[in-house]
């Protein structure tokens, strides 16, 4: 243990616990357990440490490794070895957090995130927001929501039903809780003889504490498989295009009005003295969208892929588009950065409901809310929107794709 790391009082009251004593057999052996590979020419642990190191908010930082890792460590986190406590690992994730967190009790520590040390792209956003959601009775998750339909197998692998995702979120780390309860929880878990724990935030719940949920990243992924190491080294290898791939796609579309008494626009139901007609459930913005993201990457529009003359999708939710386009668009390496909607209608306001909006596309897109634009204004009285015919959208999304621009 290295009492240096302890001694300076003025460091913030938040510490933190990286777990990095697993063997890592699923992304095999053939250069040691993972943590210590490297990426970018450095293990993968030395881009934890750092994420950590380098937070202001930050204070002492404990990290749990095997008993037969203390020379590969110190090798593998460089500058930073001497500026952490090291903790011997126990047989379990569980049991190597508890024990560290142990080893805190004299950091004067009042809060502390847990964090898997094969997640190394951990952004100083991400640590703010679990940071603030911690007080002294509640924890906080970063995550982000599930967008992938959900099966659950049977015992010869075939489709039992399909689980709803409504209300799901996939967990990340750090999970960040107030200090002495956390430790108090661990302790209890391991007098009980409880071992099943699958993160801290499922012990936190069986010990009564609550957590809140703020939102986690796409980036920040943890390394489990051989490949995602390999990725990870090409993203920090320096192999990064010198004209990245960016693309803009746009999308308009615009429905007539009918006898109604609401209308759906960007994923929120408004109450209304009309309805929208045409396909689906007619969201004009989120029809603008699905083109946008399909445009992106030459995948037809919304028709190619939702023809209005089939009848499966008279009445659907429009939000089963942009989430299929958005999906295309992974599917082909694509991250989206942004997308902007301008919705052009006399009536009904958008004002009031621009952040429900916000919302459900930060969901549908699986990106952060600032990333998301809703704007409306109206035809100044001109035209079918002028005279309260229908409504009109335009649609931008922009996609970064793997690669680089052709010369």
């Amino acid at each position: 243990m290295n009492e240096e790391a302890l001694s300076n009082p003025q460091k913030s009251k938040v510490a933190v616990v990286i777990v990095a004593a697993g063997r890592g057999e699923r992304a095999g052996q053939g250069d040691g357990p993972k943590q210590y590979r490297k990426i970018g020419g450095r293990a993968v642990i030395w881009h934890t440490l750092k994420a950590f190191l380098d937070h202001p908010r930050i204070g002492t930082v404990a990290v749990a490794i095997h008993a037969d890792d203390a020379e590969l460590f110190s090798a593998a986190a460089g500058e930073h070895a001497d500026r952490v406590i090291t903790v011997i690992g126990g047989a379990t994730r569980q049991e190597s957090t508890r024990l560290a967190l142990l080893a805190l009790r004299d950091s004067g520590a009042e809060s502390v995130l847990i964090h898997d040390g094969v997640r190394p792209f951990i952004g100083a956003d991400v640590i703010d927001r679990t940071i603030s959601g911690i007080d002294e009775k509640h924890g906080s998750l970063p995550s982000l929501p599930v967008s992938d339909t959900l099966k659950k197998e049977t015992s010869d692998r075939t489709v039992a039903e399909t689980v709803s995702r409504a209300g799901l979120h996939s967990a990340q780390t750090p999970q960040g809780f107030p200090f002495e309860p956390i430790v108090a929880a661990h302790q209890r878990a391991f007098e009980a003889g409880r071992s099943d724990f699958t993160d801290d935030s499922a012990i936190a719940e069986w010990a009564d504490i609550p957590v809140r949920l703020v939102l986690g990243s796409p980036d920040n992924i943890k390394l489990t498989w051989a490949k995602d190491i390999a990725m990870a080294d090409q993203r920090l290898s320096g192999q990064t295009p010198s004209f990245p791939d960016v693309r803009t796609g746009n999308g308009y579309d615009v429905h007539s009005f009918e006898a109604g008494d609401h209308v759906w626009l960007c994923g929120v139901k408004i109450p209304h003295s009309k309805k929208l007609s045409g396909h689906s459930d007619a969201d004009v913005g989120l029809h603008a969208l699905t083109d946008a993201l399909l445009a992106t990457c030459g995948a037809g529009d919304i028709g190619t892929h939702f023809p209005p003359s089939d009848p499966q999708w008279k009445g659907a939710a429009s939000r089963q588009f942009v989430e299929h386009a958005a999906k295309i668009v992974r599917a082909r390496g694509g991250r989206i950065a942004n997308a902007d909607i301008t919705l052009i209608c006399e009536a009904p306001r958008v004002g009031p409901h621009r952040e429900a909006m916000t919302a459900e596309l930060s969901d549908m897109l699986r990106i952060a809310p600032e990333r998301v634009s809703i704007k409306a204004t109206t035809n100044e009285k001109l035209g079918f929107v002028g005279r309260e015919e229908g409504i009109a959208a335009i649609a931008t999304a922009s996609v970064v794709y793997p690669g680089e621009l052709p010369e």
